[in-house]
């Protein structure tokens, strides 16, 4: 299960056991109606003027991609291929990897080496795909902006609810039996808004941004294998290489299951 996914359980969890350890029950928190319209539809609301519509319509599409993302994990495999292809390419020739083109699933590598296949410049190549991840970390900036920016807002609107709800609790001093409890609950929309900004969005946001650069990370581990194969450097100086953009134990382990 992905660290992300864990850590935003543990802080579900955590809240549900504190508050019930506390005396209040948690169905209290999240059963408030009023409160959860204000919050969640209000941070929503701000959070989508403050950005393009695609913005917004993308961002559940970025989550769930956050939530499953492998990272830097998948490079092992990756390096495995490069140096595969590396091996072959120089005892056959660029050429014999236009048969490996169809298998070949991450897209960012097979345009690369579809590049060098075809003849392009180095220098070419290497633009196209340093682009490429130029775009993507401004692609996935976008998301993880929003995710902020509706962690901005939440608790503002969580304020906006408690004023709401103790307006409404003030208007019943006549009856002294309902106080109470509507100042209680006009206090919902206030944990609302923080734990949802602390608790969801926020996290999320930083793993957005964390998960982008361990993908572009792994893209600039990818677009050094490219050049290193269409320049006909020695596989195993290839693998040298690009064992240097993982963890000392990963890279040891690589190393020994080597030929």
């Amino acid at each position: 299960m992905p660290a992300a996914l864990v850590g935003l359980v543990f802080c579900t969890v955590a809240t549900l056991v504190g508050t019930q350890l506390k005396g209040v029950n948690p169905a209290l928190l999240f059963t408030n109606f009023p409160a959860l319209f204000i919050v969640l539809l209000g941070a929503a609301g701000a959070t989508i003027a403050s950005f393009e519509f695609t913005a917004t319509t993308n961002v559940i599409k970025a989550i769930v991609r956050t939530l499953t993302a492998k990272g830097i994990e998948d490079a092992p495999d990756k390096i495995a291929t490069l140096v595969e292809f590396a091996r072959k390419a120089r005892g056959e020739g660029l050429l014999a990897l236009e048969s490996e083109m169809a298998g070949l699933e991450d897209p960012f590598m097979k345009r690369g080496l579809q590049l060098a296949i075809d003849g392009s410049d180095p220098d070419a190549v290497a633009q196209v795909m340093k682009t490429d991840i130029k775009a993507m970390k401004a692609r996935h900036k976008v998301s993880a902006d929003w995710c902020m920016t509706f962690g901005i807002f939440a608790p503002t609107f969580g304020i906006i609810g408690a004023v709401v709800g103790l307006i409404a609790a003030l208007g019943k001093l006549d009856q002294p039996e309902k106080l109470g409890k509507g100042i209680a609950a006009a206090f919902v929309a206030t944990f609302l808004g923080v734990w949802l900004a602390n608790g969801v969005m926020l996290p999320l946001a930083n793993r957005m941004k964390r998960a982008s650069a361990e993908e572009a990370q792994v893209r600039e581990m990818i677009m050094e294998g490219v050049l290193a194969i269409q320049g006909g450097q020695n596989p195993r100086v290839i693998e040298e290489t690009l064992l240097s953009y993982l963890s000392p134990a990963q890279a040891q382990e690589i190393r020994e299951k080597s030929p």
